[in-house]
């Protein structure tokens, strides 16, 4: 048996990119869960607050786990310059087209094969 620990996935926004996706194992499930735990529960819990300020520190803390995802799960980009210098997943946080970085994340998440209630978590 061979096994690929990545998938390649390619963009359907931006033609000849590609992302490098690493698939979930026992190990990389267990970190993903402890990393994205706690910030999961305080945007929860901000979330559920009234006041705009609670509600914004909600947003800025699911933003930051949709960095931790991309930053965990992307290995590679491929086909995308930024700056004149091929795309890292860091780049392509900082400094990246953000409809790219939302594909990428999305592709991320799906390989995850979290459940909705283990992602919350």
């Amino acid at each position: 048996m061979t096994y690929d620990s990545v998938d390649r996935v390619e963009s359907a926004l931006a033609a000849g990119v590609s992302y490098l996706i690493v698939k979930m194992s026992f190990s990389r499930r267990m970190d993903l869960m402890r990393r994205v735990r706690e910030l999961a529960r305080k945007a929860e819990f901000l979330d559920a607050g009234q006041d705009a300020g609670e509600k914004m520190d909600a947003a800025v803390l699911r933003a930051e786990i949709d960095r931790l995802y991309l930053t965990w799960g992307l290995r590679e980009v491929t086909g995308l310059d930024l700056d004149g210098k091929p795309a890292t997943p860091e780049s392509l946080v900082e400094s990246g087209p953000e409809e790219l970085f939302r594909e990428a994340v999305a592709a991320v998440r799906a390989a995850t094969g979290l459940s909705a209630a283990e992602r919350k978590n």
